[in-house]
């Protein structure tokens, strides 16, 4: 790539160097390989891989997808094979590919799923971050998201961080009236880092069948719409608490990216724009340097 000198676009992210900020987020760009058949993936700083849980599963019932304006919905459900066949089967192919530290997307319906598979996946040493996903319904606490209450999220950090030695990640859902809390609630339990946004909750009605589009009635609204929203609370988040934050929520261009950065985002993640133009990340990575150019930003650590 022209116009990249070494370590200009470089980024630290819990202890590791990542050559750039830009992140495939999870659930957008399965477990690598598939996008290492279009390009050299190792263009990444790194990756976050599909969510993963203790045990498979099959996913939602179809339809899962709604289109939208500057946006899509999806409620695909988690489907995964896994931890096991994950490490097992899943891993060895992406070694093959990807030769950097990779981010573990986790997911779970109780506090002890969570340990679980965090547990299993920071013996990985392919894994360099777990990122633990919060925004799943609790099992044992009546299907309200743990990460919609602090002490909920507070718990799962707490059992996560007793587990594993890798820096852990709490990724936040945006339904909620107040992210600053819950996010200080996850520092003090020990987290290493938040990452924020995961969806926001929508839905689409068929004006033809005068049903839901999407078979579980809603889904995650995600894509460009909701950009504004996500940096409103990156930015909140950034300015109170004292670990880093991992900005995402409908970023799709290097502005996007440096625009997160300047709110207060160690590093950005890119998740509906893969499911658009599966070579997004590449054009971001590929435009940064020029758009820092323009904007008098000499390397990306002074943001």
């Amino acid at each position: 790539m022209e116009n990249q000198a070494p370590g200009r676009l470089a980024a630290d992210l819990l202890g590791i160097t990542i050559d750039n900020p830009v992140i495939p987020a999870s659930g957008t760009f399965g477990f690598g390989y598939e996008f290492a058949e279009l390009y050299d993936i190792n263009i990444l700083g790194t990756f976050s891989f599909k969510g993963t849980t203790k045990d498979a599963r099959f996913g939602n019932p179809t339809p899962r997808i709604a289109e939208c304006t500057a946006g899509m919905i999806n409620a695909v459900g988690l489907q995964n094979p896994g931890v096991d066949r994950v490490i097992a089967e899943e891993l060895p192919k992406l070694a093959q590919v990807f030769h950097k530290p990779v981010m573990a997307n986790v997911s779970g319906f109780s506090v002890e799923d969570y340990a679980y598979t965090c547990a299993r996946l920071d013996r990985e040493p392919q894994v360099g971050w777990l990122e633990v996903n919060v925004s799943c319904p609790n099992v044992h606490g009546g299907g309200m998201s743990f990460g919609t209450d602090p002490e909920a999220a507070a718990e799962v950090t707490r059992a996560v961080k007793a587990v594993t030695t890798k820096p852990v990640i709490l990724k936040l859902s945006p339904n909620v009236t107040d992210i600053v809390r819950i996010a200080k609630a996850c520092e003090e339990a020990g987290a290493d880092g938040i990452s924020l946004i995961n969806t926001l909750l929508g839905m689409r009605i068929d004006l033809k069948t005068r049903k839901p589009v999407i078979a579980n009635t809603m889904g995650g609204f995600s894509g460009p719409a909701i950009f504004p929203v996500a940096l409103r609370m990156v930015y909140q988040v950034a300015h109170a608490v004292k670990i880093p934050v991992i900005g995402m929520g409908g970023v799709s261009t290097a502005e996007d990216v440096l625009e997160m950065m300047m709110a207060g985002a160690a590093a950005v993640e890119v998740g509906a724009a893969n499911l658009v133009d599966p070579f997004a990340c590449r054009k971001i990575i590929e435009a940064l340097p020029g758009a820092m150019d323009r904007y008098g930003i000499r390397s990306l650590r002074e943001l």
